[in-house]
């Protein structure tokens, strides 16, 4: 899913697990991880839900938002919110 390298060492690292997806401050796309969402207001009834264990407990959870990924064409929920509603760190002041 992802290779990381340290500049120091130049050692290179993989992370094929998917679940980090579910990590984090804001909502990634469970398969392909982009950050470009558009949350819905009501499921759509053409493209498919993502099933799974994790997305079944966002779901169930109760403050869980359906999302929906540009990219895969993918609905899921989550607790999050988008990467553009999170404020920077940087403070964004001149």
């Amino acid at each position: 899913m992802a290779i990381y390298e340290c500049p120091k060492c130049e050692r290179e690292e993989f992370a094929p697990h998917r679940f980090r997806y579910h990590l984090g401050t804001a909502c990634r796309c469970p398969v392909c991880g982009s950050y470009r969402m558009v949350r819905l207001k009501e499921r759509d009834r053409i493209d498919q839900v993502h099933g799974g264990f994790l997305n079944l407990v966002e779901r169930l959870v109760g403050g869980s938002k359906l999302y929906h990924c540009r990219w895969c064409r993918l609905q899921f929920y989550d607790r999050r919110k988008l990467a553009v509603e999170i404020p920077s760190p940087q403070g964004g002041g001149r």
